[in-house]
């Protein structure tokens, strides 16, 4: 069985979907069509933009999201058994399955990002990467930081673990980790605690633009960030959709469950190769490639 996997923010590249632009009329279509949606041309900056520019939270989410849809889209070969995202990605994986139209999907994702900037404005946070401990220390460290918010994040594989939280006790907790035995803890350069209890006015105002969306019935499971589940059924879809910014993302748990239910082969849709090194680590035995 075939899972197609969509990456999430920081797989971004100057010159991202060009050649999808360039060589394939349908792809052109969709991002002159993202350009319309948008009111401004991310292709501008997709294509020429620098590094920095591309950092810019109204571009980077939706940049990831169209060069990930965009080639699920005009592909021939796609042919999904199953479908994941990594927090971001879990909107484009929705797109391919779906679930969501192209338009309603690039609308969401900008939606999401604008919040999010907004959330980070009004709590300065951070996040960090624990690497070489294992998880349960790194959520008994992050549960005994009493007067400062600190979660465990993002499980991306085993000895892989993201921190989210408050400058403070991002801080302390990364000490708290090095001493634990940490090979590393991380500080990394984003705009605030994703997946954490500060984004809580950023997932109220997305609550109510997903709400407010159509969702239609999926052509295969999408494997959800928030339980590492299965989902087909659209209630069920919109709640853990929700629920995403605020809770970790189950990335690990969601490649064992799907190897489970039958992955052999992990097809990563989008810019890079970050999950195909992630999907290994979790799952030694799976096959991995690019669409």
């Amino acid at each position: 069985m075939k899972a197609y996997v969509f990456p999430g923010q920081g797989s971004q590249f100057p010159g991202m979907a060009k050649d999808l632009y360039d060589n394939n009329p349908k792809a052109k279509e969709l991002l002159e069509k993202a350009n319309s949606i948008l009111g401004f041309r991310i292709t501008d900056t997709m294509f020429s933009g620098t590094a920095d520019e591309l950092k810019q939270t109204k571009v980077t989410q939706p940049a990831i999201f169209l060069h990930s849809v965009v080639l699920a889209l005009t592909s021939e070969s796609f042919a999904p058994d199953m479908v994941a995202g990594h927090s971001l990605g879990e909107f484009s994986a929705l797109v391919a399955n779906k679930t969501l139209s192209f338009e309603d999907g690039l609308t969401l994702v900008y939606k999401r990002a604008l919040a999010m900037q907004r959330a980070c404005e009004i709590n300065p946070s951070t996040m960090a990467a624990i690497l070489g401990l294992a998880d349960e220390k790194v959520e008994e460290i992050c549960a005994s930081i009493k007067d400062e918010i600190v979660v465990a994040a993002n499980y991306n594989c085993p000895g892989q673990l993201v921190i989210s939280g408050t400058m403070k006790g991002v801080e302390i907790a990364c000490e708290k980790m090095k001493a634990a035995g940490a090979k590393r803890a991380l500080p990394l350069p984003v705009g605030g605690a994703f997946h954490s209890p500060l984004m809580e006015p950023a997932r109220e105002e997305l609550a109510k633009a997903i709400e407010s969306t159509t969702f239609s019935k999926a052509i295969c499971p999408v494997y959800q960030n928030v339980n590492a589940a299965p989902s087909s059924e659209n209630s069920a879809i919109k709640k853990n959709l929700i629920a995403q910014l605020t809770a970790p993302v189950r990335w690990t748990q969601s490649v064992q469950r799907m190897t489970a239910d039958g992955a052999k082969l992990y097809v990563e849709c989008g810019p890079g190769k970050v999950l195909q090194g992630l999907v290994k680590k979790i799952s030694p035995d799976a096959e991995v490639a690019s669409l």
